[in-house]
């Protein structure tokens, strides 16, 4: 059975719904959840008198996200008496995907949960999917949680 699980967590409906599903099998697995923010911050070139230095500013904007979806999962965590991490990283311009297995390996997590929108065609194309590219570069099994918009999240928002 699973004894750690890691949420990816992004702000969105369908990673609440992947939370709710950690939720569920952590309940029944007795397994801790960490749950994992990635911040991804623009990249901009600056020009110093030594030449072009890389500087990723942070967005406040990105920061209270983030910490507005942690603070939800500690209290997630709290109202069924889970063992739980929350943890924010800066992707610090590496790939999203990377970092999430990253984190996973350092985690030791048995189990990855994600949420996707499922995006197809030209918007998938162009936007791309993390957790497609999460599943083709992991060594530990993914549960992928398809956002529906018919269908809330199954954690109560309002704990």
């Amino acid at each position: 059975m699973y004894k750690r699980i890691l949420v990816a967590l992004d702000g969105s409906r369908a990673a609440r719904r992947a939370l709710g599903e950690a939720v569920k099998i952590a309940r029944i697995a007795g397994a801790t959840i960490i749950a994992i923010y990635v911040v991804v911050h623009a990249v901009r070139l600056v020009e110093t008198g030594a030449g072009l230095v890389d500087e990723r500013p942070t967005s406040k904007e990105d920061d209270e996200a983030a910490s507005a979806a942690l603070v939800q999962a500690d209290k997630v965590f709290r109202a069924y008496h889970l063992r739980g991490l929350v943890r924010e990283i800066d992707a610090y311009g590496e790939d999203v995907a990377a970092v999430l297995v990253h984190a996973a390996s350092e985690h030791e997590a048995d189990l990855v949960v994600m949420g996707t929108n499922g995006r197809h065609g030209l918007r998938r194309l162009l936007l791309g999917s993390v957790a497609e590219s999460f599943v083709r570069i992991s060594k530990v099994p993914v549960l992928v949680v398809r956002h529906d918009p018919r269908v809330e999240p199954e954690v109560d928002s309002n704990l």
